[in-house]
């Protein structure tokens, strides 16, 4: 069965989750253009999560995915969220701001038993997990829901470990990738390949069909995956411009800028490796910073800072996420886009 087939869709083109710049309208877009929009639902509550569901079922009759996170919730640790504090404390005096602290409001949960509850309710085609799998009993009751199941691999082991889980099909997520970095089985970044190493590798390793992501931007680019053996690509960076995506104004213009070629894996915004822009913070306390705290805490105190200079149309201290090729963002349609990617005729 090809990627097609087993997820309903008539391009092999999946748009990748990307909470902070996305919501249900270009989910629903790219759903709408054939291929598979997603939701990312890690900083949504069961509500946020019904809704969103709820307004990409009245915009299009299209499967559609569901992305969750599968971390492992670190102990709180004071000494350390206090330590960071005081790292950012310069930035804070600098932009007129008392001591930053943690905000109340969202933050980045793992999949749990009322996120299952409520895919019980809503059935959803597809659903995707970065960061591993939850546990057993809650992948099973996902599994009774019908969903087809993605999961994220950044190494061949992590692939296996996946394939004998029972997941449908792996994103091989390389090293170009923007955005947080999927890995479970191990922090060493040293073993995450590139997007065109690691493809062909997991694609002879495992029996399920794979998914390509990282650093495709085009539809040369779909068709290199597809020749090293994927089954479809994920493609995140590309939308970002499109105006279905809600990424703020700071990180369109960065995204416009010729800077945005330099990126770097970096911590400094939540605790965990992720791929952006490289800014100010990331040059001054970063990339990888042994202070940060534990993921997703470091984002709380970093985020009055972020919108302190956001206000004065600064984004040297907001995550840009951003893969190593954004040539391909640009202010179409995602729906156009969506099409290009595939190497469909304009209608």
């Amino acid at each position: 069965m090809n990627l097609e087939e087993l997820l309903g869709i008539e391009l092999p083109i999946i748009q990748a989750p990307m909470a902070g710049v996305q919501g249900s309208a270009l989910a629903a877009a790219v759903s709408g253009a054939g291929g598979l929009g997603s939701i990312p639902c890690a900083m949504l509550g069961p509500d946020g999560i019904r809704k969103e569901v709820e307004i990409v079922r009245a915009a299009t009759s299209r499967p559609f995915n569901v992305n969750f996170f599968c971390h492992v919730e670190a102990p709180p640790d004071e000494a350390a969220d206090a330590a960071w504090r005081e790292l950012l404390s310069p930035y804070c005096r600098e932009l007129g701001m008392a001591e930053t602290q943690a905000p109340a409001g969202a933050a980045r949960v793992p999949f749990n038993a009322a996120a299952a509850d409520v895919l019980e309710a809503l059935r959803p085609p597809v659903v995707s997990f970065h960061f591993g799998l939850p546990a057993p009993d809650l992948l099973a009751r996902v599994r009774r829901c019908g969903a087809r199941i993605l999961a994220s691999a950044t190494t061949v082991a992590e692939a296996l470990w996946l394939q004998e889980r029972g997941v449908d099909a792996i994103i091989a997520q390389g090293w170009e990738a923007g955005g947080h970095r999927g890995h479970f089985l191990s922090t060493d970044l040293t073993e995450q390949p590139g997007t065109f190493a690691l493809v062909p590798q997991v694609v002879r390793a495992v029996r399920v069909p794979v998914i390509a992501a990282g650093g495709i931007a085009d539809a040369a680019g779909v068709a290199a995956a597809r020749a090293l053996g994927a089954a479809g690509v994920q493609v995140g960076t590309a939308y970002l411009l499109c105006p279905e995506a809600t990424t703020s104004s700071v990180h369109r213009a960065a995204l416009k800028e010729p800077r945005r070629v330099h990126t770097a894996v970096t911590n400094v915004f939540t605790g965990r490796p992720a791929r952006g822009i490289v800014n100010r913070i990331v040059r001054e306390l970063g990339p990888l910073n042994p202070q940060a705290p534990a993921f997703p805490r470091a984002a709380g105190p970093l985020a009055p800072l972020r919108a302190a200079a956001e206000k004065q149309g600064s984004g040297e201290f907001s995550p840009l996420w951003s893969g190593q090729n954004a040539s391909g963002c640009r202010e179409v349609p995602a729906a156009q886009l969506t099409r290009e990617l595939a190497g469909v005729p304009a209608r």
